[in-house]
């Protein structure tokens, strides 16, 4: 696509977030960016990519502030139109009031949402994946997911696509070369060298799935449940989290009657962290409830804190959640809280745990968690960071197993219809085409001024 699919519009907007602070930045793209510009100071000596201190003024010439202006000629910018970006002093007033002076002006309008990177799609400058980790990357929290964000910004995601669209075109070139001189005098090993392609496809194409679905909680928090049964510690043990009372503790059995969820760092990660219902034989409808929420806050974790009492015997509530964590094969931490009372448990009935009191010392259960999520990182695998991107990939795999029948029966029209359907889902990753209405719905969830 190119600047001719652009409405012409310059556009103009606040980029950075409201609130008090040092500077604010207003930008301006188009074509008239240096015109509107020269509505509110002087634009004789504007040098491209060079910053220049000037006097900003309304329209009937009255000083608003002393900025730094810094304008960036096409293509060589982020949009790839001419932007201008004006540098005030922070706060909602001074931006506010440049905002509107050029709005007066009538050769600026103001931009959408998600405008900016739309355009710098649309002029080449960034790909789909790119836009993507740009919108993740401004909402995102721990130093994780900005490094995971960063590489798909630089374009890691868009070479690996480019990478697996070339090899199925090489397929699908060499059946519809088979097709088209099936009476010449072709190599015979063909159709082997396409199923080698196949194969390695299908290989990292699955291997990427199922890897960014072990990883998703990197974006946005892994997700830990704490399970166990009534009166262990586990409200206990969330506030110590937090550090702040955020739920309800009692000695009365069923004090926690639904799922609570709040987020916290660990070390360079956020995690949400779920304190559920106690799990128990209840005769109470609404503990009833709340201990099903439970059963599923597991099944929806990532990770598992399975808390047990010292100071109690094994009880039959003990044995329920051990069988319901050991039939899982999701990461788990074993804890035994209570650890300054006698010991009555039977250490024997749980696999390696961490000894504890939530009244005194917590610190052991974030070390184990903050290793378990450090082995999480691997940072040298590709990772597919939306819904669209998981999508996109699963659908390309399901073309490719559909590839594989006509090919063995010798059908390569058939064939060749399911790679060219394989190549167009792989593509929409990177750089779909002629599909404004979806591009819209994306771009349209991005902040205003990017």
């Amino acid at each position: 696509m190119s600047i001719e699919h652009l409405n012409n519009d310059t556009i103009v907007a606040i980029a950075t977030a409201n609130g008090i602070g040092s500077i604010s930045i207003i930008r301006i793209s188009g074509d008239e960016a240096i015109k509107a510009l020269s509505y509110i100071t002087d634009t004789s000596n504007i040098n491209p990519r060079t910053a220049h201190l000037k006097n900003i003024h309304s329209l009937d010439g009255s000083l608003i502030d002393n900025a730094i202006v810094i304008y960036f000629t096409a293509p060589y910018s982020f949009t790839g139109e001419d932007i201008v970006e004006i540098q005030c002093h922070g706060g909602i007033g001074v931006s506010s009031l440049i905002l509107d002076e050029l709005l007066k002006s009538g050769v600026v309008r103001l931009a959408n949402g998600g405008e900016y990177s739309k355009r710098a799609f649309l002029n080449g400058k960034i790909d789909l994946s790119q836009a993507e980790a740009i919108s993740k990357l401004i909402e995102s929290k721990s130093a994780s997911e900005v490094k995971l964000l960063a590489r798909q910004l630089k374009g890691e995601l868009k070479e690996f696509v480019e990478n697996i669209r070339e090899s199925l075109l090489y397929a699908l070139a060499y059946s519809e070369v088979t097709i088209d001189y099936a009476d010449e005098d072709l190599p015979t090993d063909i159709l082997e060298q396409i199923l080698v392609k196949l194969d390695n496809i299908k290989e990292q194409l699955h291997h990427t799935v199922e890897s960014s679905k072990r990883r998703e909680g990197l974006l946005g928090g892994f997700k830990v449940a704490i399970v166990g049964k009534p009166n262990v510690g586990k409200s206990s043990l969330l506030n110590r989290l937090l550090n702040y009372d955020r739920a309800i503790v009692s000695d009365i059995a069923g004090t926690t009657r639904d799922t609570i969820e709040e987020s916290i760092k660990i070390g360079t990660h956020i995690i949400k962290i779920v304190d559920t219902a106690g799990i128990r034989e209840a005769s109470d409808e609404i503990e009833q409830i709340g201990i099903q929420r439970s059963k599923d806050a597991i099944n929806e974790a990532d990770i598992i804190v399975a808390l047990f009492d010292n100071s109690k015997s094994l009880a039959k509530e003990d044995e329920k959640i051990l069988e319901i964590i050991n039939t899982t094969d999701k990461d788990k931490i074993i804890v035994l809280n209570k650890c300054d009372l006698e010991t009555k448990f039977d250490t024997t009935k749980i696999d390696e745990h961490i000894s504890l009191s939530t009244k005194i010392d917590i610190t052991p259960l974030i070390d184990a968690l903050e290793n378990l999520l450090n082995s999480k990182n691997f940072e040298d695998e590709m990772m597919l960071i939306s819904k669209r991107q998981v999508l996109a990939v699963t659908k390309t795999l399901e073309h490719i197993n559909m590839a594989y029948t006509p090919l063995n029966n010798g059908m390569l029209e058939f064939f060749s219809h399911h790679i060219s359907e394989a190549i167009k889902e792989i593509s929409n990753i990177s750089r779909p085409y002629d599909n404004d209405e979806m591009l819209d719905k994306m771009f349209s969830s991005f902040c205003l001024g990017k």
